[in-house]
């Protein structure tokens, strides 16, 4: 046994007792918003305070696992028999200063709840995903992005982090305090710590006008550069690839304007009846012709250039996405980043594995990111593309099966054009695509061993791929 496999063991010790592991029987489950994974943890708690975490640590031997908006599609939030911290409770605005447009917030606070801190003072979230359901360290944990326009990854807008170690400690993370700790905790997938609470800076919330526009495959890499990239204007971009060709990108984009809003709202109400969306949902995946549905139904969504406030785009509600039911059939994402040189070459083989293989897929989506050299686990190292896929799966295992087989075609393709695959989603990958992807796990793992020696911060991504 080496040693880290050793450590772990002896802090697995007290649940190793018949006592221990009848309560852990019991515990509750934990499930994702996939509803394929569902992991009977030893018990759950819902921290208010980093006191609240400390006090966890210290009151509970055995590992330790984190979960925010639940919105990752892998087992990322949970561990057999650890002790869940459910971050959903430690959700205020710690402190707002408004001239210098900085905030900092607890960890398990949404997007959303933060927006209606921000909104009233004219300010707008730098960088997040395209919806805001997710909790702003369940963001930081993954690293996320969205469809700002030369922003990259969220790192790029965080100032500092408050971080609760194994041993207890409150550590204050920033690039120039514990750098590479800080590093680390973006794409880290809560496995150096407790993230507690973060700083984060913002923009102002502006009016935008959309622009649609249908462009050439192979010519999109010349519009988003010269057309996207160099406007100033532009604040969100994204270009979509939809079924059953996924050959023809159809580009959106937001451009900052002074006109008045053609909608009043300053954010999406909460609780809105989703019920149309959910019905066209099913339409387009299910029914004969729903390629032909789609069509028009995004025809007429996108024909004109509305007016609004970039906090409304911002707070999309994921409701709008949820199908009526996930017993049959499920809704999921992947995620790839490929260098510039690999657009046209991974577009296409994207386009053929989806079609050959069936995969269920409804619609690709893709983004641009800057390089990333600040977060460890960086998912691009060099200036890159992303093709987000949205896809429709049954819940049998055959149909789980056969997901995986695809998925890692589509690993190998990325790999093969310098790219990787992104790690919120399902856990298909094989070890060696993992490493492949992700050479500095092997730091990631050293590091982890230096700060958690007893290997207590864990979570099924971590038990499969980090390196031992």
């Amino acid at each position: 046994m080496d040693r880290r496999r050793f450590l772990q063991a002896t802090a697995l010790a007290a649940l190793s007792t018949p006592a221990a592991r009848a309560q852990a029987a019991q515990g509750p489950l934990v499930t994702d918003v996939s509803q394929l994974e569902a992991t009977r943890v030893a018990a759950e708690i819902r921290p208010r305070s980093a006191d609240d975490v400390r006090a966890a640590l210290r009151n509970r031997s055995g590992t330790i696992c984190l979960g925010g908006g639940r919105y990752s599609m892998g087992g990322q939030i949970a561990s057999p028999g650890a002790l869940h911290l459910d971050m959903r409770a430690m959700n205020r605005v710690v402190s707002l200063d408004r001239e210098r447009r900085v905030i900092r917030v607890q960890a398990g606070m949404t997007w959303r709840d933060l927006q209606e801190a921000i909104d009233p003072h004219d300010l707008s979230v730098k960088i997040m995903q395209s919806y805001s359901n997710f909790t702003v360290g369940g963001s930081v944990s993954v690293n996320c992005h969205g469809r700002y326009v030369g922003k990259g990854p969220l790192v790029n807008s965080v100032r500092a982090l408050q971080v609760v170690a194994a041993d207890g400690q409150v550590l204050e993370l920033t690039r120039s305090r514990e750098p590479e700790l800080f590093g680390a905790a973006f794409g880290g997938y809560g496995g150096l710590g407790v993230i507690t609470e973060v700083e984060l800076d913002l923009d102002p919330n502006v009016r935008m006008e959309r622009v649609v526009v249908d462009v050439p495959l192979e010519e999109y890499p010349a519009y988003f550069k010269n057309k996207v990239l160099s406007d100033p204007r532009a604040i969100l971009h994204n270009a979509d690839l939809s079924s059953p060709a996924f050959a023809n990108p159809r580009t959106t984009t937001w451009l900052a304007t002074e006109k008045p809003p053609t909608d009043a709202k300053r954010l999406v109400p909460k609780g809105l009846d989703y019920t149309l969306e959910k019905n066209a949902i099913w339409a387009i995946s299910e029914l004969p012709g729903g390629d032909r549905l789609r069509e028009s139904l995004a025809k007429s969504r996108l024909a004109d250039r509305p007016v609004i406030w970039r906090n409304l785009e911002a707070s999309l509600d994921v409701a709008s996405l949820e199908p009526h039911t996930r017993s049959l059939s499920t809704y999921l994402l992947q995620e790839y980043f490929v260098p510039l040189r690999g657009f046209a070459p991974f577009a296409r083989g994207l386009a053929r594995i989806l079609k050959e293989r069936g995969t269920g897929a409804l619609n690709v989506s893709i983004r641009h990111s800057p390089a990333d050299t600040t977060a460890l686990l960086s998912w691009a190292p060099e200036e890159a593309y992303s093709f987000v896929i949205y896809y429709k799966q049954r819940t049998s295992a055959a149909a789980i099966a056969e997901s995986g087989q695809w998925t890692r075609e589509l690993i190998e393709l990325a790999l093969s054009l310098g790219g990787r695959h992104y790690l919120p989603y399902r856990l298909e990958a094989t070890r060696e695509q993992f490493e492949r992807a992700y050479p500095a796990a092997r730091t990631y793992a050293a590091l982890k061993a230096r700060v958690d020696p007893q290997g207590r911060f864990t979570n099924r991504l971590l038990e499969k791929y980090l390196p031992r």
